[in-house]
């Protein structure tokens, strides 16, 4: 068998960017192959795409650019043109417009109180990339090693790869920053990329404080480029793209760089369209049924296209496997309960997704401040997105008293007890596969668990806890298949889970109230107060306050052995099934230590270069 680990596009490959720069500071409002409804569809198509996303759109593009090859992508959301999605101001786009979200909320977590949480995933064109944060982080080479675990024994990925040659990054912080060290370095423009620019975020006085802070920390370095592949703290690019002569600023995402502006006769979007089946004809994937996303689902509402060579499944983690149980395709239990006959037999698969801890501080006047720039000319704190600098780091920094005792409890797991009963042996081998990497991850300084932006403003300063080890999972409503799926993050289900953020917490303490270098500040600990210290305030406290998901969720499609509860083989492809291939972030059988939207574009352009290799051995 092939194992995933010889995939070879994670290693360095989580920036890589994509987009032309707009021409306008508004994008163009004529999409002369955006279809106003299925009856301007063709019969067929080579390739037909689930969802128009980040790695929608992105596969699309690579696949019709020889203007022959027709190509259809399929997007539950609307084509939106607008300000709150283009302009950049200090702010993620995903709470301006209600419907540009699914409406999902997650099962009651346990651990949590029984608190039920939003599930924040998009519903546009151009996914979670027209909404997010803007922010342009790659993992660390450690941390890519691990996505692609494929047994007890995770092999090293070459640090050079055919693909990245795409990548690079454009712009770079202001030229005081650059003199001492502190920078990201521009790399040559290979291919079509986007713009991703620095903000003014870079001058703000309070995270330069921050940035000194981190790097006197033991163990702490600053790599000389924010995708050098190492933790440590740095400043790093944001999505944007500069749009006119006066340097104004717009967001850079899939759309703008994977559909505006192209005109292909053979590229095709339909949107406000929602997929409701993959059809199969025998174990060969052929067509996709789907109907307006607003319909009430009348038998008159439906259309079928046909795909002459493959379907490409870009939904998401969330939608993804929804789409494969509604088809038919794992696992027998549960879809004999929603009455759906069982097709190809593939075990249920848990996802993971990060959690945040929060503390609040204050500043009005530098508020008032950044909104006065902001209104004269676009420019200041509010120019930069959200952020352009932060620390990642791993547990040995954190916590280099204790790692080692947490890595112990990891290593004396038994996958089983962690896990849903009743859950697939396979997927139980996988996990505890996943459990031995992330015991050796804990060990390395080199795999990022804490990360924290520095804001120099936010009234709310949090951070992340990168690898928990807790998973969650993702399955159909079995007395309503074609509604939401029931999403439940089993926060917390696995307990080590509490002693990781415990150390992360009392980290960030130290960093932000007992720091001499930012005492000047009378930094104020307003929650929990400085009088939580015991281990079981502490623990009663995270249970009311963590947020169970910072919005990267992965894994539900993962790139793993069968036998170890993989779904996709080390060419994308669905097992067991001719013509099926998931490209998008539930390949990824662990998170990684950064924001998703980079690699999710990498693994976009893998995966159209598999598809079109796989096309030429088939000719």
């Amino acid at each position: 068998m092939v194992l995933p680990s010889q995939l070879g596009f994670l290693a360095t490959l989580a920036a890589l960017l994509s987009c032309s720069p707009a021409a306008t500071l508004h994008v163009p409002t004529i999409y002369t192959r955006a279809l106003d409804g299925p009856e301007a569809l063709s019969g067929s198509y080579d390739y037909v795409i689930i969802g128009g996303g980040t790695a929608g759109l992105t596969v699309g593009d690579r696949l019709s650019e020889d203007g022959k090859t027709t190509v259809l992508v399929i997007e539950n959301g609307e084509l939106a043109d607008s300000d709150e999605i283009n302009n950049v101001r200090d702010r993620v786009s995903w709470n301006a417009e209600p419907w540009w979200l699914y409406n999902i909320t997650s099962a009651p977590n346990t651990e949590l109180e029984n608190r039920e949480s939003a599930v924040i995933i998009a519903s546009v064109t151009g996914g979670g990339s027209a909404l997010n944060g803007m922010q342009c982080v790659r993992g660390t080479t450690d941390d890519y090693d691990r996505v692609c675990i494929s047994n007890h024994h995770p092999k090293k990925l070459q640090t050079k790869c055919p693909a990245s040659s795409t990548m690079n990054l454009i712009g770079a912080p202001p030229l005081d920053y650059t003199q001492d060290g502190r920078r990201s370095n521009g790399r040559e423009l290979v291919r079509r990329t986007s713009v991703a620019a620095f903000g003014d975020n870079a001058n703000s006085l309070f995270a330069e404080y921050q940035f000194e802070v981190f790097t006197k920390l033991p163990g702490v370095g600053v790599p000389e480029d924010s995708g050098a592949g190492q933790t440590g703290v740095y400043w790093y690019p944001t999505y944007k793209i500069v749009v006119d002569a006066e340097g104004s600023l717009n967001r850079s995402y899939s759309r703008t760089g994977h559909w505006d502006g192209l005109n292909r006769a053979n590229y095709h979007l339909i949107t406000e369209s929602k997929v409701t089946k993959i059809e199969l004809d025998g174990n060969k994937a052929t067509g996709v049924v789907f109907r307006p996303s607003q319909a009430d689902g009348g038998d008159d509402e439906f259309t079928t296209v046909k795909a002459n060579k493959e379907i490409i499944l870009s939904a998401g983690t969330i939608h993804s496997p929804q789409l494969l149980q509604l088809s038919g395709i794992r696992p027998r239990k549960l879809l004999e309960s929603a009455r759906i006959e069982t097709k190809i037999e593939l075990p249920v698969r848990n996802y993971s997704t990060r959690p945040n801890r929060r503390d609040d501080f204050d500043d009005p006047d530098f508020i008032t401040w950044a909104d006065e720039l902001w209104a004269a000319n676009r420019t200041g704190p509010w120019s930069r997105a959200l952020w352009n600098t932060g620390a990642w780091l791993g547990l040995p920094v954190v916590a280099p008293e204790a790692y080692e005792s947490i890595a112990a409890k990891v290593d004396a797991q038994n996958a089983a007890d962690y896990l849903p009963t009743g859950s697939d042996p396979t997927v139980i081998a996988g996990y505890q596969a996943r459990l031995v990497s992330l015991a050796e991850a804990i060990r390395r300084s080199n795999n990022v668990f804490y990360s924290h932006y520095f804001s120099g403003d936010e009234p709310v300063n949090y951070f992340t806890y990168e690898h928990p080890l807790s998973l969650g999972t993702v399955n159909i409503n079995t007395s309503a298949p074609e509604s939401e799926p029931i999403v439940d993050y089993r926060t917390y289900s696995n307990p080590v889970d509490f002693d990781i953020m415990l150390e992360l917490a009392r980290f960030h303490r130290r960093i932000n109230v007992e720091s001499p270098l930012l005492a000047q500040f009378d930094p104020v600990e307003t929650s929990p107060g400085l009088n939580v210290t015991a281990r079981e305030d502490w623990v009663a406290y995270m249970r009311r306050n963590t947020e169970p998901t910072a919005m990267h969720p992965t894994g539900t499609c993962a790139m793993m052995p069968l036998e170890l509860g993989g779904v996709v083989d080390e060419q994308l492809r669905v097992y067991g099934v001719e013509g099926l291939r998931v490209v998008d972030a539930s390949v990824m059988s662990v998170i990684v230590g950064a924001n998703l939207a980079g690699t999710v574009f990498a693994i976009a352009e893998k995966g159209a270069d598999l598809i079109k290799n796989g096309a030429e051995q088939c000719r």
